[in-house]
């Protein structure tokens, strides 16, 4: 019979485990002390089961006859409803688990094994993008809910503003995390993110790093050597300039890659480029790989000589960062000085690498010596196991040579600089036009490679270069100019200080923060950001905001200084302090001592 909600309200507890039947398989169990609770018997591969269908009173009469009713159709179409139930709970709980941003940060911390770590590189790169343009919009959806209209929202968000390339990357990282997902997250069987490159929009032509001819060179060289900002940013400009490096391998430059006795600057493999790709394809340690040897021109060794003599004990970079001492030059200190210099979008610090290469290649200089020197690896199967150490003495003599025409370039010798050599190979007959036309072709031995030499061809110009050569650091502005008054030096060292590296326009302030330019006036004129002024040069503020911990006690002495010139406020933040042991407040600051360097600080304002 049929059970009613009257019989079913008035079951008691009679001391005994009971049930009173209903109809289809569903019962009421009611327990010795009168709990109660729904019950569904019904038969699986010919062997009775029973699955609980929840407690009275949570589950009514009607509601445990509909959920009786699903489990029965479920068994009409040959699913096991005890089994279906358990599924439909791990997926939700799987749900649960597996958000977009769960498996996102899980994915990371995968690549992070075989990614190097920087400012510019996917590992920094990544996480922002993400974090802005990504997670506020997926982060907390089920990675089982994402299909490919959702990506393609993201990416078009990011096209309408332009960013083509970060569009780009991020298409690329949707594919390469659920590729991974696919392997990790129980159930997911589909990659969405799979052609979407399809419909996307074409990036614009590859704008290479722009770089200079022979002859824009005394231009260069002579505005480089009237440079009235920091003589460290010269001179980094000027080692680029001699060496060739990479702009990322001379500011992880320290003091003991330089054997000034050899002539030699070794750079360690996990610096270089090229040698770091190397070393993950082939898994091999740094120990294992050879380091980039680049030998020094007599120039390029004054530089050095001159800086390791201005090493602080605290420095362990040689081009050190401008406020803080354990920290590198900043990436942008040496382009900002190359746009201060007048070119913008005509030389970058990497640019001058191809300048150095062009003009080497243009010389007459063998390119497996210009290949070695800049590190680049050569394509050739042939030279697979190619050795940042090759040519090293041949190099030396290279570069010398280059140095020395760099400062023929900048007293406008430039026809004897830019002069091309005579090149011939060591022990190898020179024959004459018309025996080379009939002499029938020889196969060169490949037991002993031939070592290339260069010699000055018969019009090469008697230009001593020893004799023509400029001193490298230039001599101090009071030896070379004449005095400037008070008024004039001051302004020149504010000049200095404004346009720094760390203080940002407003605009690239924006754009490293992720937010308008319109939303950082707005902070300025709200006082929740420093903003330094000079003249008609704009605003700029330091990326000290960047930083949480810095932020928080910039924002906190604002507010307590309301009022205070900025630019007192910005030096009292930079002034070393006895209390912290000779260090500003920006170097100490901490989590934990936060409170203490804020009232520092603006009792030094006040």
């Amino acid at each position: 019979m049929a059970l009613s909600d009257l019989v079913v309200r008035q079951a008691k507890a009679t001391g005994k485990a009971y049930t009173l039947p209903d109809i289809d398989g569903l019962s009421l169990a009611v327990t010795a002390t009168g709990s109660k609770s729904w019950h569904f018997r019904y038969y699986w591969l010919k062997e009775p089961k029973r699955m609980s269908l929840g407690t009275y009173p949570e589950v009514s009469l009607r509601e445990a006859r509909a959920l009786r009713d699903e489990a029965r159709a479920l068994v009409a179409k040959d699913i096991n409803p005890r089994l279906h139930r358990k599924q439909k709970r791990a997926a939700v709980k799987l749900a649960g688990e597996n958000t977009f941003e769960a498996i996102y940060k899980k994915w990371l911390a995968h690549r992070e094994l075989g990614l190097k770590k920087g400012r510019q590189t996917t590992l920094s790169i990544l996480p922002r993008v993400f974090a802005k343009d990504v997670l506020p919009l997926l982060g907390k959806r089920s990675i089982y809910d994402i299909k490919r209209p959702d990506l393609l929202e993201v990416i078009a968000r990011i096209e309408r503003r332009k960013a083509l390339s970060v569009a780009e990357k991020v298409r690329t990282w949707f594919n390469q995390m659920f590729r991974y997902a696919l392997v990790v997250v129980p159930g997911l069987e589909q990659n969405p993110a799979s052609d979407l490159d399809v419909v996307a929009l074409p990036l614009p032509p590859v704008n290479h790093n722009p770089f200079l001819r022979m002859a824009e060179l005394p231009k260069l060289l002579q505005r480089l050597r009237k440079y009235r900002g920091r003589l460290q940013t010269q001179l980094g400009l000027r080692l680029l300039l001699f060496t060739g490096v990479r702009t990322g391998e001379l500011r992880l430059a320290t003091p003991d890659q330089f054997d000034l006795d050899r002539g030699l600057w070794v750079i360690p493999p996990e610096v270089v480029k090229q040698l770091q790709v190397d070393m993950r394809r082939k898994r091999q340690l740094p120990q294992d790989v050879p380091p980039y040897i680049v030998p020094l021109s007599v120039q390029a060794m004054e530089i050095v000589r001159h800086l390791l003599e201005q090493v602080k004990p605290a420095q362990h970079y040689l081009f050190r960062h401008d406020s803080e001492l354990k920290k590198r030059m900043s990436e942008n200190t040496l382009n900002g000085a190359l746009k201060r210099m007048g070119y913008r979008d005509l030389l970058t610090g990497h640019g001058i690498r191809g300048t150095m290469s062009t003009a080497l290649n243009e010389i007459g200089y063998p390119k497996v010596w210009v290949d070695a020197q800049l590190s680049h690896v050569d394509p050739n199967k042939v030279s697979a196991t190619y050795n940042h150490a090759e040519y090293v003495e041949q190099r030396r003599r290279m570069m010398q040579d280059w140095a020395d025409r760099l400062d023929l370039f900048e007293q406008n010798l430039v026809e004897a600089a830019s002069m091309p050599l005579t090149i011939h190979l060591e022990g190898v007959p020179v024959l004459s036009d018309e025996e080379a036309a009939s002499a029938p072709p020889k196969v060169a031995a490949t037991s002993a490679p031939l070592l290339i030499v260069t010699k000055p061809g018969d019009a090469m110009p008697l230009v001593s270069a020893e004799t023509h050569r400029l001193p490298a650091v230039p001599l101090p502005r009071s030896v070379m100019e004449e005095p400037l008054s008070d008024i004039q030096r001051q302004r020149m060292e504010l000049v200095d200080v404004f346009e720094a590296p760390h203080n940002l326009p407003v605009a690239e302030y924006a754009k490293m923060a992720g937010k308008s330019r319109r939303w950082i006036s707005y902070e300025i004129k709200a006082g929740n950001l420093l903003a330094l002024n000079l003249g008609n040069r704009g605003q700029r503020v330091p990326d000290w905001h960047l930083d949480p911990v810095k932020h928080a006690l910039i924002q906190a002495v604002l507010k307590l200084t309301r009022g205070a010139d900025p630019w007192q406020i910005y030096n009292a933040l930079l002034q070393p302090r006895a209390m912290l042991r000779g260090r500003s407040a920006l170097e100490s600051v901490s989590a934990t001592n936060l409170d203490k360097i804020i009232m520092a600080v603006s009792t030094t304002v006040k």
